[in-house]
């Protein structure tokens, strides 16, 4: 066995496994420490990947040539495109996942990537030289070294779990905390806190009344995360079910608000806003005398099942008796209660865009550790992290998605930018380019930049070059076929749309709201023929040249402002100005610029704190 490693990555959870796979893909010599080999890329709260905004990252990730998305795909027993009743930027995709098939997945993933090993172990203690990571030590006494670290410790650093008044040590339910980390890098300068999170309780189905419940079911389309054609949903799809709290309920829910430690001073860290507990619903919401929750399967063939939108740290008895006020669940047994975690994370101002630390060369901090929650948002981390690690180690520029290319680019943007005052979570409205950010063209944005990595496949390349192709063929035969009024009026009348006057080049009514290419294939077969004669993916070209040909003046209009902004992105001003003695700039101008040291303007210009005035400041004392 060997001990000396190009990366070492602390933590295979969701940020862990991309970022060890990432960088063994691309040649490193990587080891994955992790505590449990049998929980990879465990799913600590809902069973489920994707979702609103979240689902976007997913297939960026896939775009790029990360895991993420074909595990989701392989393991998914429901697929929802959620939003579809909004256009298109809005569009997320979102699966229930098989919980221990998704484990079994990624462990076969790392197991067969090249360059890639693993380690069951707890680090303790990083080991530095010169102002640089060289390598780690852990709690068998076992020192590795490494050219980089990657630290993707999730919610074990000095975690702390609450149940009303029990608390126990641990990063997750039965598993323990890491203890030590977090001592050192305060010691060696870095900003930490606390955050909390929370998760419900788990329910036996066979103790659930169904027929008191709304059923939801999934999509049966071809939509899905990967874009490789061979990785299909194969398990069997299973329904979500949807329940209802009520006064009742809310009435033995608030009987025990004196016993949550969310509420009686014993947590003090910080929750997140967009994701609350039950409690906290109730008397934030204290108007609303109902709430809506969904019952979500943890499996295939499990009768596991995970109640969202009822998070909580109330005590046992609490969350049962409030629990069995709803009809559904009158009868319900329960696997395990709800509980909240706090743990410790760093501030994420003091990375760069690489997510290096500023204060130690070659340290690498994603997911978690960064104050971000989520699967998607911590994966996306994961990737980029591992990119850099491996560029680090053998040469390279950095690899930076800007916000006009990715959601993972805003995500990072907003981490080192803004830092977070509670658990960041990704929202299209955090997106102010999201007409271009959409999940159906991830790889066209993003497939090229993996390829030229050397993480994208050829094959990857190939399917992108293929789907831009045949989009291009239908887009130029629209844009030239003419139609005559005469002859597709009567169509007109019938799906009731305004008639022609004068004949129309064919482009022009598929920009109509209710007619799109498969609309209009009986009717024009020359159209009808190009679509039967797409080799393949013929759904997904279809819907990418709908989109283009409809939303082409917003798409445009969107890449001229992004391009404006890009240039300010090219002026480079880190490490050129001592603001404090630029006294044209405001006191929290100064403040802020000099703790963040943005890379460029248009960086300086998203501090909170930095006016326009401010940036017209740097602009002259640049010269422009």
């Amino acid at each position: 066995m060997d001990f000396n490693y190009d990366i070492i990555v602390v933590g295979a959870g969701h940020a862990g496994c991309e970022a060890a796979t990432a960088a063994a893909n691309l040649g490193s010599k990587t080891l994955l420490i992790t505590m449990d080999m049998n929980k990879i890329a465990q799913m600590s709260c809902n069973p489920a990947v994707g979702g609103i905004a979240k689902g976007q990252i997913v297939r960026e990730i896939d775009a790029l040539g990360g895991q993420m998305g074909i595990v989701s795909d392989k393991t998914a027993i429901q697929f929802r495109m959620l939003n579809r009743s909004k256009g298109p930027a809005m569009w997320s995709p979102r699966v229930q996942s098989d919980r221990m098939k998704f484990i079994e997945t990624w462990r076969d993933i790392i197991e067969n990537t090249p360059n890639l090993y693993m380690w069951q172990d707890t680090v303790t203690e990083l080991v530095f030289d010169r102002g640089a990571v060289t390598g780690v030590k852990t709690k068998l006494q076992v020192t590795f070294t490494a050219k980089a670290v990657i630290l993707t410790n999730g919610t074990f650093m000095n975690g702390l779990m609450h149940i009303g008044k029990v608390q126990i040590g641990g990063g997750r339910v039965a598993e323990p905390a890491s203890y030590g980390i977090t001592e050192q890098l305060q010691q060696a300068g870095f900003t930490t806190d606390r955050m909390k999170t929370g998760t419900p309780v788990r329910i036996d189905g066979r103790s659930v009344d169904f027929s008191l419940l709304e059923e939801q079911k999934g999509d049966e389309d071809f939509h899905k995360f990967s874009y490789l054609p061979h990785v299909q949903r194969k398990l069997k799809q299973r329904s979500c079910w949807i329940a209802y709290t009520s006064e009742d309920v809310h009435a033995a829910l608030r009987q025990g608000l004196e016993f949550s430690p969310l509420y009686n001073g014993q947590i003090q860290s910080i929750g997140p806003r967009y994701c609350p507990s039950i409690e906290t619903k109730i008397v934030t919401f204290s108007a609303k005398t109902s709430h809506q929750l969904f019952l979500e399967p943890e499996g295939e063939s499990t009768h596991e099942y995970y109640l969202n939108g009822f998070s909580s740290s109330l005590p046992l008895q609490t969350q049962l008796d409030a629990l069995q006020r709803i009809p559904a669940f009158k009868n319900a047994h329960i696997f395990r209660p709800g509980y909240a975690i706090e743990y410790d994370f760093f501030d994420p101002t003091q990375l760069r865009a690489t997510l290096e630390t500023k204060l130690v060369k070659n340290l690498f901090f994603a997911g978690q550790i960064n104050g971000t929650t989520g699967y998607e948002e911590a994966a996306g981390q994961g990737l980029i992290a591992g990119i850099n690690a491996h560029i680090n180690c053998h040469g390279g520029n950095p690899f930076v998605l800007h916000r006009d290319e990715a959601y993972i680019g805003v995500l990072i943007d907003d981490l080192i930018t803004k830092g977070v005052d509670e658990p960041y979570r990704m929202f299209t409205s955090r997106a102010e380019y999201r007409i271009l950010l959409r999940q159906d063209n991830a790889d066209e944005r993003l497939t090229k930049k993996g390829y030229d990595l050397g993480l994208a496949t050829s094959d990857r390349m190939h399917l992108l070059e293929e789907k831009e192709s045949e989009v291009a063929k239908l887009i130029n035969f629209v844009s030239n076929f003419s139609i005559k009024a005469d002859r597709i009026n009567p169509f007109l009348e019938k799906i009731g749309t305004a008639t022609l006057t004068r004949g129309v080049k064919l482009i022009d009514l598929l920009t109509r709201p209710h007619i799109e290419i498969e609309t209009m294939l009986e009717e024009i077969p020359a159209l009808k023929e190009i679509v039967e004669n797409i080799p393949g993916r013929t759904e997904e070209i279809v819907e990418s040249a709908n989109i283009k040909i409809k939303y082409e003046g917003y798409i445009k209009r969107e890449r001229m402002m992004a391009d404006k902004i890009t240039r300010l992105e090219d002026v480079r001003i880190k490490d050129k100005f001592n603001y404090n003695e630029i006294q044209s700039l405001s006191t929290e101008a100064r403040q802020k610029l000099t703790k963040i040291n943005p890379e460029t303007i248009a960086q300086a210009s998203r501090i909170p704190g930095v006016s326009p005035n401010d940036i017209s400041v740097l602009l002259v004392l640049m010269g422009r």
